[in-house]
């Protein structure tokens, strides 16, 4: 990181003093660009766990915008009812899950595939993917890196 901002700096001076070409320029913000999205979003990432990724089904009993200690902004969660128990489901930001398809709401019946977590003796499942009928709301990868925009 540390390199990067150096040659940002060295970059800024050169485009200052107009020695820079504009092809150059044009190259330089892309493989910036490249570098910076290459980075593990690892803040979206430490509240999924690939080793407890399972899928679960059921109805949809209430659906909110929460606003978690640890999160920028109001987030969806929903309440599941499966066979065997009633489980929170954190889908993700509400800026981005509110503009997708299919919109999720109570008394839905739907498939969660995503990371089981317990914290404070509260279990939930931090939702990679929404399956309702035959339509899928794709919120993370495999390894739980968000699908959404880091910056909206």
């Amino acid at each position: 990181m540390c390199i990067i901002f150096q040659e940002t700096r060295e970059l800024s001076k050169q485009e200052t003093n107009g020695t820079m070409k504009p092809i150059t320029k044009v190259m330089t913000m892309i493989a910036f660009a490249v570098g910076l999205s290459g980075i593990p979003d690892t803040l979206a990432q430490r509240d999924y766990d690939a080793k407890t990724v399972e899928t679960i089904g059921g109805k949809v009993l209430s659906i909110e915008n929460t606003t978690p200690a640890k999160k920028r902004g109001d987030w969806v969660d929903l309440v599941l009812q499966t066979e065997k128990e009633t489980i929170a489901v954190q889908l993700g930001p509400a800026w981005y899950v509110n503009k997708q398809t299919p919109r999720i709401e109570a008394n839905d019946t739907i498939t969660v595939t995503g990371s089981r977590l317990t914290v404070d003796g509260r279990t939930a499942i931090v939702a990679a993917n929404v399956t309702k009928g035959n339509e899928l709301l794709k919120l993370r990868d495999d390894n739980g890196v968000p699908v959404w925009p880091r910056r909206h």
